[in-house]
């Protein structure tokens, strides 16, 4: 096992959502100087599921053209449109146009459409490309894919995005030199607390992380270590015999018994029809909820218990990620039931959150200090949970051949579609959830 090749796989699987996750918790310093305001990120929701149209075309070409697309030269297209998009944000995500009449910031749409699509599209390239690598790789690779989110948010942190301050702004009304019996209202205002470095250096972060992206993936191909570490054994001395990239299949697995009769002519034929219906109904699932349901209502569920309940809620399922990854790597738990029993926990936990959300601005135990611990723990639990179970179908989908991989690609896209087209008219268009006033919300 090469420590080279985890850290190339870890740093690969970092580029697949670093990009949308950044510029998601940069949001509170862009709205202010944008004319969307805080309409932008409903358009930013719509415009990551139109960036389906990439794993649309992938994967529609895999069933059809299998063989067609050249999986390292579509990977590298993507890579460096990210790279380059980021980069450009940095320029003109302030640019507006007007358009029918109103400023528009078009400039930002267009790229951010550009990142969603290369973010989006990742799912069914990179993925199937870690088929090419030893399995416990895999999860290596879904550890990157957690960092994307923790990442930009520590450096969020480090730049201090949204972090409010409530200002006595006391007025006086019907006052005049001799009057003693002046009436004073006292008011509690919000106010954001400068950056410590502006959008722009943000912007040219995620642009260095997708170029860090494009090294490791440049790695992942050309180095003699990571040659060494492929399934298949056509190499001598680091030299790779044959660069075609076939459709594989798993070697002997050391989990699956020998005789086992084909259940299905899925994959290796281990799961039947049913089974496999199954995983990937929970892979639609669970994606719906982590990717977009949950964190399309982060804020309405946290940010009544406080400013740093918020922060520390996301910064900590941020970490949860990951850690269910790192979990994973060593504890590879193939059960169905298990996946079952641990979907129906992180959905319970997550019905939890969404109760709260609903709830908001009064939740359960707001005004108590406990009400904090418990969504914080919330928030852990349910992304631990249904982080494990994803990486626990990659891995089984895995062992089912290139085209598992693909098609599992296509799934978490389809899931988080669906959870998108649920949760957009509840959040954006009939304003279901209701925020209230950071400073000034009473509640009973």
């Amino acid at each position: 096992m090469s420590l080279l090749t985890h850290l190339l796989a870890c740093l690969f699987g970092m580029g697949s959502w670093v990009s949308i996750n950044g510029l998601w918790v940069e949001l509170p310093l862009i709205v202010p100087h944008i004319p969307e305001g805080w309409y932008l990120p409903s358009y930013l929701s719509v415009l990551i599921q139109m960036a389906n149209v990439g794993p649309l075309f992938v994967t529609l070409m895999h069933r059809f053209r299998p063989g067609a697309l050249n999986a390292a030269a579509v990977i590298y297209v993507i890579i460096a449109l990210g790279t380059v998009a980021s980069f450009l944000l940095a320029f003109f995500w302030k640019e507006t146009v007007v358009v029918a009449g109103v400023p528009r910031s078009v400039a930002l749409l267009v790229l951010t459409f550009f990142l969603a699509t290369v973010d989006c599209t990742s799912s069914v390239t990179f993925l199937p490309f870690m088929m090419r690598l030893k399995p416990q790789y895999l999860t290596t690779y879904y550890i990157g894919e957690g960092v994307s989110g923790l990442l930009p948010a520590l450096v969020a942190l480090i730049q201090g995005v949204g972090v409010v301050h409530c200002i006595n702004s006391t007025q006086s009304l019907n006052q005049t030199m001799n009057d003693s019996n002046s009436a004073l209202t006292f008011e509690l205002r919000a106010q954001y607390q400068p950056a410590n470095f502006s959008a722009e250096v943000f912007f040219f972060f995620l642009s260095a992380m997708m170029l860090v992206c494009l090294v490791a993936f440049l790695l992942l191909n050309y180095h003699p270590t990571v040659a060494r570490e492929h399934p298949n054994s056509r190499y001598t001395n680091g030299v790779k015999a044959n660069r075609k990239w076939v459709e594989q299949k798993p070697m002997i697995d050391p989990y699956r018994p020998t005789n086992q009769k084909c259940k299905s002519s899925f994959g290796t034929g281990t799961y039947s029809w049913m089974q496999v219906s199954y995983i990937f109904v929970i892979l639609a699932w669970v994606n719906a909820l982590t990717n977009v349901v949950l964190p399309s209502v982060q804020s309405y569920s946290c940010m009544p218990y406080g400013n740093n309940a918020y922060h520390l809620a996301a910064t900590m399922a941020a970490v949860s990620n990951p850690l269910a990854c790192f979990i994973a790597m060593f504890f590879p738990i193939r059960s169905l039931l298990l996946m079952g029993v641990l979907t129906v926990l992180g959905s319970g936990v997550g019905a939890f959150i969404m109760g709260m959300a609903v709830l908001s601005p009064c939740p359960l135990l707001v005004n108590d200090s406990s009400g904090d611990v418990v969504i914080v723990l919330a928030w852990i639990v349910f992304v631990l949970t249904l982080s494990y179970v994803k990486v626990i179908i990659g891995v089984i989908l895995r062992d089912e051949g290139h085209s598992a991989l693909v098609w599992c690609g296509a799934v978490v896209q389809l899931g988080s579609l669906l959870g998108a087209v649920t949760m957009f008219p509840l959040v954006s268009v009939y304003g279901y959830f209701s925020s209230g006033d950071t400073c000034n919300t009473k509640c009973p």
